[in-house]
């Protein structure tokens, strides 16, 4: 592939490298602090050996693999996402019928696919593959998207068989975030306002219906109101842990290490609790580094979707915007379950939680991010590709 450059007055990096500096910090922060929220439980458990670095280990692999597969992303044209977009998409919920018939159970939850010494989380893979089919909907739907019938109800009737899917493992978080996603990018691709009034309406009541219909729902939702009633029960015990363990960080945090919830005391810690542990150990001042740093990360890539609008690259804008839209959705929930502004729900931080499936995905949507960018840059030098 041979790049022939017209113009060289414009003296711009290949990369953002801005961006990729934000996600290298993430992940570095992440795997130190994996380390550290699961040291001490590693080391206690004999299914593990007694292996204090198990974690370590494998959240490092993880991320080398990520790194190949992103990679290998990257040198991959953005056009190709939009043309498999369908097909892909067919294959994430074909992949969420598997994880119903021969997921493992993990209290209570199938949610993964086991693949001999690692299992396989579909939910994860459906986010990037709702971007990018929501995406390349969009842009076929264009002359129909104000309509509610050939451009809204359509997307709508995926929405809810994907959600099916999903409660039936079940895995709210998961659904809460392809919805946000789904429903984001018909908004920025021109979806009828009368629509998104009609599901401002109709959202919380599909909620409340939800909750009322589940007993477990409603016990969560008692708990997280008042975790301090129950705070050794089911419902207000990891909430109750997590709120401790910022409460003993203070300003500047106990030190790396110092940190007494991850001492069996607050579950998951090194999933869906890291930011409580990266709160005892590193204070508000730690806290507030990550948001900061997810806030730029998230900022940076609606920047280079609108360079791709600015491009005429419609279908890599509203990827960008969708990815854009998956990290704030996740990220927001997980600090607000962590802090107690959302009800307790397993989902992960992104590019930081311990978790092979997540880590991969979110780095190959990094990649794609990167490969837009690139792309956008190429344009901007006077550079075609032949």
């Amino acid at each position: 592939m041979k790049i022939f450059s017209f113009q060289k007055k414009y003296n711009i990096p290949s990369v953002d490298y801005g961006l990729i500096w934000t996600s290298l910090l993430l992940l570095g922060i992440g795997l130190v602090m994996v380390y550290s929220a699961s040291i001490d439980i590693a080391a206690s458990r004999k299914s593990l050996d007694y292996q204090n670095y198990y974690y370590l280990l494998r959240q490092s692999t993880y991320i080398i693999i990520g790194f190949i597969f992103g990679y290998i992303t990257f040198l991959i044209p953005v056009y190709f996402w939009q043309k498999m977009a369908p097909f892909l998409f067919i294959l994430g919920i074909i992949l969420l019928i598997i994880v119903l018939v021969i997921g493992v159970d993990v209290k209570g939850s199938k949610r993964w696919i086991p693949l001999g010494i690692v299992n396989f989380q579909p939910s994860e893979l459906v986010k990037l593959f709702t971007v990018m089919y929501a995406s390349d909907y969009v842009l076929r739907k264009s002359k129909q998207m104000r309509t509610i019938v050939k451009g809204f109800l359509p997307m709508l009737g995926v929405i809810v068989l994907t959600g099916i899917l999903l409660l039936r493992q079940p895995d709210f978080g998961a659904l809460a975030v392809i919805t946000m996603i789904a429903m984001g990018i018909l908004f920025l691709g021109g979806i009828s306002y009368k629509v998104i009034t009609g599901l401002i309406i109709l959202a919380p009541i599909s909620i409340y219906f939800l909750i009322i219909t589940s007993p477990y729902k409603l016990k969560r939702i008692e708990g997280w109101l008042d975790p301090w009633s129950d705070p050794f029960g089911s419902m207000g015990y990891q909430l109750t842990n997590a709120l401790m363990a910022f409460a003993r960080g203070e300003f500047f945090g106990v030190g790396i290490g110092g940190s007494v919830a991850k001492m069996g005391y607050l579950p998951d810690a090194h999933t869906d609790f890291l930011l409580a542990i990266l709160g005892e150990e590193f204070g508000l001042f730690g806290v507030a580094i990550v948001i900061g740093l997810f806030s730029y990360l998230v900022l940076k890539i609606f920047g280079i979707a609108k360079e791709s609008i600015q491009n005429k690259k419609h279908f890599s804008a509203l990827m960008a915007q969708g990815i854009a839209i998956w990290f704030a959705v996740q990220g927001i929930i997980n600090m607000g379950v962590n802090l107690g502004a959302v009800p307790t729900k397993g989902i992960t931080l992104p590019l930081m939680s311990y978790g092979g499936t997540g880590i991969l995905v979110n780095m190959v949507a990094l990649a794609i991010i990167l490969r837009i960018d690139h792309d956008n840059r190429s344009n901007m030098r006077g550079q075609y590709y032949k």
